[in-house]
C-alpha cells in the first residue's frame, strides 16, 4: 500500500507496536488478580472491572491536556511522552508486589492511553477531509493486528509465569518510543498552533467547535453508546471466557488474535470502499448493526465453535468508529483536531468508566446465578440504543450518499 504521507505509515507502526503491548497482557491479566488478591474468578473479574475503570478515570482527564498540548506544542512530543509513559507502566506492572501496585500501574496507563488522541490528529493533519474515514479505518487495522500478534504471544507468555508479558510488554513500549524519536515528523505546522490554556483542556471545550453542527451532538451521544457496548471486550472478554467457555489463557490468545485477524481485513480492505460507496453515515449503520448482532449471539455461545462462528460478522462493527471520528474531523477545522481527539479519548474514557462497573459486574451477576451473559445481554442494548440514533437523528439530516 502507498501512503500519501511519510508520517502515515509510523504513527500506524507505532499504533501497531502499542496494541501488541497492550493485547499480550490480557490472557494473564486474570491469573494474575487471582494470585495476587487470592480471589475467585468471579471476584477476579469484577476486581478487573474496578481496575479499567480507574484507567479510564485518568484518561478522561489527560486525554484533552494531550491533544490541547498538541495543538499548541506540536504531535511528536506528546506522543514520545505517551510511549515512554506506557514503557514504565507496564515495568511497574511487572513487578507489581500487591493489587494496589496494580492499580497505579492501570492509572499511569490511563494517561499514556490517551495517545490515540494525539495519533489519530496525526493523521487528520496530514489527510483530506474526505478520505479520512478509511485512513482512520488503517489506525484501526494496526489495532487489530497488534490483536492478532499481542494476544497469541501472550498466551505463549503465559507458560514463563504471569509476569513474563508484562515485561515483554514494556520492551516493546521503550522500542516503540526510541521509533517516534528517530523517525516520526512533526505535522502539525506553526502557523496553525494556538497558544495552550487550561480552559481549553477539558472534554467540554474539547466539543465546543462542534456545537454549530445540528447532528454532532445526536452522533456523540451514538458514540458514547456504541463505545460503552463495544467496552464489553476489554472489561470481560476473557473472564466470560474463562467462566462460560472454560479457555485457559492460550485459548482466549488465539480468539482475540482470530478477531484481530477479521478486523484488521476488514479495516484494510472494506472500511474506505463502504465510506466511498455509502458514505460514512450508513457505514456507522453498518458497523453498530453487525456488533449488535454479535453480542446477541454470544448471549447464547457456549461452545468454542460458535465464537469462530461469529468472528466473522464481529469483524465488520470495526466500520463504525472510524466512521463517526471522520464525520466528526470533517466538521472541525485544523486548529482543533488534537482537541476534538483529546476529547473523543474523554468519550471513550467515560464508557469505559462505567463499562467495567456494569459489564463486568452484570457478568459476575449472571454468573452466579448459571447464565454468564448478563454483559453481552446489556451490550447488545446500547448497542440498538446507539443503532436507532444513528438511523432516526443523524442519517436523515445529512447529504446523500456518494456513488461509487
Amino acid at each position: 500500500m502507498q501512503f500519501h504521507h511519510r508520517a502515515v505509515p509510523i504513527v500506524l507502526s507505532a499504533i501497531l507496536i502499542d496494541s501488541i503491548g497492550f493485547g499480550i497482557v490480557m490472557p494473564v491479566l486474570p491469573r494474575l488478580i487471582v494470585e495476587l488478591a487470592w480471589v475467585s474468578l468471579e471476584d477476579a473479574a469484577r476486581i478487573g472491572g474496578y481496575m479499567l475503570a480507574a484507567y479510564a478515570v485518568t484518561q478522561f482527564f489527560a486525554g484533552p491536556i494531550l491533544g490541547t498540548l498538541g495543538d499548541s506544542f506540536g504531535r511528536r512530543p506528546v506522543l514520545l511522552f505517551s510511549m515512554l509513559a506506557f514503557a514504565a507502566d507496564y515495568a511497574l506492572m511487572a513487578a507489581a508486589p500487591s493489587i494496589a501496585w496494580l492499580f497505579v500501574g492501570r492509572m499511569v496507563a490511563g494517561i499514556a492511553g490517551a495517545s490515540y488522541g494525539p495519533a489519530n490528529a496525526v493523521l487528520a493533519d496530514v489527510t483530506p477531509p474526505d478520505k479520512r474515514g478509511a485512513t482512520f479505518g488503517l489506525m484501526g487495522a494496526a489495532f487489530g493486528i497488534g490483536f492478532i500478534l499481542g494476544p497469541a504471544m501472550g498466551g505463549l507468555l503465559a507458560g514463563l509465569g504471569t509476569r513474563a508479558p508484562f515485561i515483554a510488554a514494556a520492551v516493546l513500549a521503550g522500542l516503540n518510543a526510541l521509533w517516534i524519536l528517530i523517525a516520526l515528523p512533526e505535522t502539525m505546522l506553526p502557523e496553525q498552533r494556538r497558544a495552550f490554556r487550561w480552559g481549553n483542556a477539558h472534554v467540554f471545550a474539547a466539543f465546543r467547535p462542534l456545537l454549530h453542527a445540528g447532528n454532532a451532538r445526536w452522533l456523540l451521544l451514538a458514540a458514547f453508546l456504541w463505545q460503552f457496548a463495544h467496552m464489553v471486550y476489554p472489561s470481560t472478554w476473557a473472564f466470560w471466557s474463562e467462566i462460560a467457555l472454560g479457555w485457559d489463557e492460550q485459548a482466549i490468545g488465539w480468539s482475540l488474535a482470530a478477531s484481530g485477524v477479521a478486523m484488521a481485513l476488514v479495516q484494510t480492505l472494506v472500511t474506505g470502499r463502504a465510506i466511498q460507496r455509502w458514505g460514512e453515515e450508513r457505514t456507522v449503520v453498518l458497523g453498530i448493526l453487525a456488533g449488535g448482532l454479535v453480542f446477541f449471539g454470544y448471549i447464547f455461545a457456549r461452545q468454542g465453535w460458535m465464537v469462530y462462528a461469529l468472528i466473522p460478522i464481529s469483524a465488520f462493527q470495526a466500520l463504525a468508529y472510524p466512521s463517526i471520528n471522520a464525520l466528526l474531523s470533517r466538521m472541525t477545522d485544523a486548529q482543533h483536531q488534537g482537541a476534538l481527539q483529546g476529547g473523543m479519548a474523554s468519550l471513550n474514557s467515560v464508557a469505559l468508566i462505567l463499562a467495567p462497573l456494569t459489564l463486568s459486574q452484570a457478568l459476575a451477576f449472571s454468573a452466579e446465578r448459571g447464565f454468564p451473559s448478563g454483559n453481552f445481554i446489556l451490550a447488545a442494548g446500547l448497542a440498538l440504543a446507539a443503532l436507532l440514533i444513528v438511523i432516526f437523528r443523524v442519517v436523515p439530516k445529512v447529504r446523500p450518499a456518494p456513488v461509487a
